[in-house]
């Protein structure tokens, strides 16, 4: 047995939880993007609610940062507490941290198999991690090492839009959304408590991703200079025209959902900085509270 258990194409998942209206929180585990930069871990979020962590997308350096966020008083975050993850597409700056999040979290003691949400060939995915990996959980059940006999194991879900969970006063639902040449890539919008969260994933603007961002409380999405976009070669200006948003096409999407507070991550700067970032947004005529994250740094809807 390698670990793997397949889920079906859609599903819910339930089981209780209790959720109050402040009870929500949301934790920017890593903001970064494939460049390797030192002060920021591969893209990584978490909300918090109920007492229980929900991961979106395992970026390099996810579980160290869910452990200095427990240190800074998440419990929730501890590396034995991260059991329910969703990926939102296959890109590897967004998941080189699934078998960091799969293998540590179990050696650090998490007694059941991780429930992983995603597009199709999460579960393929799964299954080679969970093959590369086989002599170390042979050694570590078999070995002289103290070892739970389910944390290794995997639970994966392949998603279609919609509810993907919902238990008690927490629903989790998948948006499509439109990445370049991926044929299914997601978002995913939490909802507890009255409270609302929308995550972009990587995408470019797409109407799905809009509608579902109407209202809500925190709105976290990827983003680009619009200035440093202009520096680039005319190859990675395709690319990125295709495969991601804009700071002046992101204040056209915020004009229209109005999100309450909007957080950026998944930063391209080339050469500019947070605060040219939150300009840019300004200066194409949103008007209203924009952050751009670090990691670790906590939000409350």
């Amino acid at each position: 047995m390698l670990g793997i258990i397949r889920g079906t194409l859609m599903c819910m998942l339930f089981f209780t939880i209790q959720t109050h209206a402040t009870d929500m929180k949301l934790v920017m585990l890593g903001t970064g993007t494939p460049n390797a930069d030192p002060a920021r871990s591969g893209p990584s979020v978490a909300v918090v609610v109920g007492g229980r962590s929900f991961v979106v997308d395992a970026g390099p350096g996810l579980v160290r940062r869910a452990a200095a966020a427990a240190a800074n008083g998440i419990p929730a975050l501890a590396p034995d507490k991260l059991d329910t993850a969703f990926l939102t597409h296959l890109h590897s700056d967004h998941t080189v941290g699934l078998p960091d999040l799969i293998f540590t979290s179990w050696v650090l003691e998490r007694p059941m198999p991780l429930r992983l949400y995603g597009p199709p060939g999460t579960s393929a995915m799964a299954q080679h991690l969970a093959q590369a990996y086989r002599l170390d959980v042979d050694i570590r059940l078999n070995g002289l090492e103290p070892a739970m006999p389910e944390g290794h194991k995997v639970e994966v879900t392949e998603i279609t839009p919609g509810i993907v969970l919902s238990g008690g006063d927490l629903t989790v639902e998948a948006i499509p959304v439109m990445h370049g040449s991926w044929k299914e890539a997601y978002g995913y919008k939490f909802t507890s408590g009255g409270k609302t969260i929308v995550i972009s994933g990587d995408a470019r603007p797409s109407s799905a991703l809009t509608e579902a961002a109407k209202g809500v409380d925190i709105l976290v999405h990827e983003v680009y200079s619009d200035a440093g976009f202009k520096r680039r070669e005319p190859v990675w200006q395709n690319y990125h025209a295709s495969f991601h948003t804009s700071a002046s096409e992101l204040a056209a999407i915020a004009n229209e959902a109005k999100p309450k507070l909007l957080v950026l991550y998944h930063q391209l700067y080339w050469g500019t900085a947070d605060e040219d970032l939150v300009r840019e947004i300004h200066a194409a005529g949103y008007d209203g509270a924009v952050i751009s994250a670090k990691d670790l740094e906590v939000f409350e809807p």
